[in-house]
């Protein structure tokens, strides 16, 4: 069983991380790549092609004249600890023991606009580029034609080293679209998470991003690896419901 989750926007560089291991992102030359196009952009190039404000121009401006490699432990810092936004407070990675990162670095990839596909531990620098950006580069108009099928060939790789071809889609839609799915040699699930509210069970954003976190923590600290022990998740309240799941998207609920 092979797990995905999407990146973050908000990110943490300060807090030591509770690791040592790390490993290197499988696609630093086509990152390189990405990071030279967005260097010939000025900050307003910036904030009109990601839609975010003039101080967020000016600081990802920064960040990618500031981009370099070799990436190591004294300019970069593991993917999996430096991504700090809903779902990472639900992935809570400061309580993992090395046990747990190894499993994860077998059983778990992010998605990336930046750098493709990450395994947990791949060293990353301070970066802002999500997988929807129309960043226009030799090889199309946007990021998902740039990546191709590229991040898809990578996951085929990993789940090749799983006992059973499953992939737990925890991402959002817009980094999981990047994948052809056509292409994935495995049964995919996509959990989806719901929570009562005003007498209906509803998809709410913030409850929703940090139950994929915990749900993925949950995979890693139980070594979770069959679909019958997946669908046992009860974690923050959340259960399974066989009435509103079908075959491969399977509904949890929380009251």
């Amino acid at each position: 069983m092979l797990a995905v989750i999407s990146p973050a926007k908000r990110l943490d560089f300060d807090t030591p991380s509770p690791t040592k291991k790390h490993s290197l992102p499988a696609y630093l030359k086509e990152s390189t790549q990405l990071i030279a196009t967005l260097r010939d952009k000025s900050p307003a190039d910036l904030a009109k092609l990601m839609g975010i404000s003039c101080k967020l121009a000016d600081l990802n401006y920064v960040r990618y004249a500031e981009w370099q490699t070799p990436f190591s432990t004294k300019n970069a810092k593991q993917a999996m600890t430096a991504f700090a936004g809903d779902v990472y407070m639900g992935l809570r990675a400061s309580t993992y023991s090395e046990r747990d990162f190894s499993w994860a670095q077998k059983h778990l990839r992010i998605l990336s606009g930046l750098h493709g596909i990450l395994k947990p531990l791949d060293l990353i620098q301070p970066y802002r580029l999500e997988m929807g950006t129309e960043l226009r580069t030799a090889r199309g108009s946007n990021l998902y034609e740039f990546w191709g099928n590229k991040i898809t060939d990578e996951l085929n790789a990993a789940l090749e080293e799983q006992n059973d071809p499953i992939l737990v889609n925890l991402a959002s839609r817009e980094y999981f679209n990047v994948l052809n799915v056509d292409r994935i040699r495995a049964r995919i699930i996509t959990p989806v998470f719901k929570d009562l509210k005003n007498g209906s069970y509803k998809f709410l954003s913030f409850f929703a991003k940090k139950a994929r976190g915990t749900m993925t923590s949950h995979i890693v600290k139980n070594r979770i690896s069959t679909l019958k022990a997946l669908k046992e998740f009860d974690c923050d309240g959340y259960y399974y419901s066989q009435e509103q799941s079908s075959n491969d998207e399977w509904v949890f609920l929380r009251d």
